[in-house]
């Protein structure tokens, strides 16, 4: 009898040591190094949210004044950058950030990109609940991947 009453207590242990899993998963991830005396940077990534999510803002921590999620389209020959109030995520529908496409666009560089180096972006992310998250990731610079 004593034993039963314990299985509440040990489902709600494991349910409450559980990893979390709906943190957005990021892979591939680097930012291109800096050419002399240039301050603006890129930087790129692969994002795969288990639930619909939506990317709101990005910071580059100690790194740039401001990140700006931009999409980058070829019409006609001609190239188009614009920036992105938002990116939408689709569970478990990877959303890759690359050159010629989606990415980051770092301005105002307190310091060259250089290789061996990382950068640490702060994302903040709104739930289909609405609810406000935040996830910190460190990328390496690299040359053209």
């Amino acid at each position: 009898m004593k034993l039963l009453k314990l299985i509440p207590l040990i489902f709600i242990l494991c349910a409450c040591s559980q990893p979390k899993s709906n943190d957005v998963v990021i892979s591939d991830a680097w930012v291109r190094e800096s050419a002399p005396g240039q301050n603006v940077g890129a930087a790129y990534m692969t994002l795969n949210s288990p639930t619909k999510n939506t990317l709101v803002s990005v910071d580059a921590v100690n790194t740039a004044a401001s990140v700006e999620i931009h999409s980058m389209t070829m019409n006609d020959g001609v190239m188009k950058m614009r920036m992105l109030e938002e990116l939408p995520l689709q569970p478990n529908k990877p959303v890759s950030l690359k050159p010629g496409s989606f990415h980051f666009m770092l301005f105002d560089l307190k310091a060259p990109l250089i290789i061996g180096q990382t950068v640490t972006f702060r994302m903040h992310f709104k739930g289909q609940d609405g609810k406000m998250t935040e996830q910190e990731t460190t990328l390496p610079i690299k040359s053209e991947e």
